[in-house]
């Protein structure tokens, strides 16, 4: 059976640990972020985390009832991070776009927890802001409910999905990262036209465009999708 949680204002009449440090959710976050960046998802574990934060990896079950738990407050952090300093104006479509580029940026900056996090949903306070913020965008544009809902829906999807994609390439030891990045070079540039006739046109066009992420402009062809389907309507 598993661990009861601990209420935050118990957890914090607790004493320091050995290394000094009042332990609280954000802190252990904070170690498990740091410890995602230096060792990937396969380097975190209870025992390493605790040894991190000078504290017995059993202590960490005050906060969270598993790793897998915490794996969720971890994506829940980044998204708190994006919604930092946003605000609504009284524009919709420059509001999505802004949404969408901050929740991407917040992953991809931490591409190894990015890798772990971004295909789960944790029902925490930052996950429910967004998506509050995202509706509340749609329903000031002036879209119906089951309207503004499909739309979330493919927005955040296809924020999420590109933020998996990316931060999985960021995530991949550099000398791999730069292998497949040469191959557009390398290979497809140098493919004739006699044997490939689209390719061989495109060729500097996949070179250019191919190593950066499409994320930006899918994320304008989704706004320009809506913005035409509220003029429509």
């Amino acid at each position: 059976m598993p661990k009861k949680v601990v209420p935050e204002h118990l957890r914090r009449r607790r004493r320091p640990t050995k290394g000094g440090v009042v332990l609280s959710e954000k802190l252990i976050v904070d170690t498990a972020l740091r410890m995602l960046r230096e060792h990937g998802g396969e380097g975190l574990t209870a025992r390493r985390l605790g040894a991190a934060l000078g504290a017995d990896p059993s202590t960490l079950y005050r906060y969270f009832r598993g790793m897998d738990e915490l794996t969720l407050a971890v994506g829940d952090a980044l998204i708190g991070r994006a919604l930092r300093g946003w605000s609504p104006t009284r524009d919709w479509q420059a509001d999505l776009r802004a949404l969408g580029l901050r929740i991407h940026a917040a992953y991809l900056a931490h591409p190894q927890a990015a890798v772990l996090t971004a295909s789960r949903v944790s029902g925490r306070a930052h996950e429910i802001a967004s998506d509050e913020a995202v509706l509340g965008v749609l329903h000031r544009a002036g879209f119906a409910t089951p309207d503004a809902v499909r739309i979330y829906h493919c927005f955040i999807d296809q924020t999420l999905a590109f933020a998996a994609l990316d931060a999985a390439a960021l995530a991949l030891p550099e000398a791999a990262r730069r292998a497949d990045e040469a191959v557009w070079r390398a290979t497809y540039a140098r493919l004739p036209a006699s044997t490939h006739p689209h390719i061989a046109p495109a060729a500097p066009y996949l070179v250019a465009e191919m190593n950066v992420s499409a994320y930006p402009a899918a994320l304008d062809m989704l706004i320009e999708s809506a913005a035409a389907r509220l003029a429509g309507r």
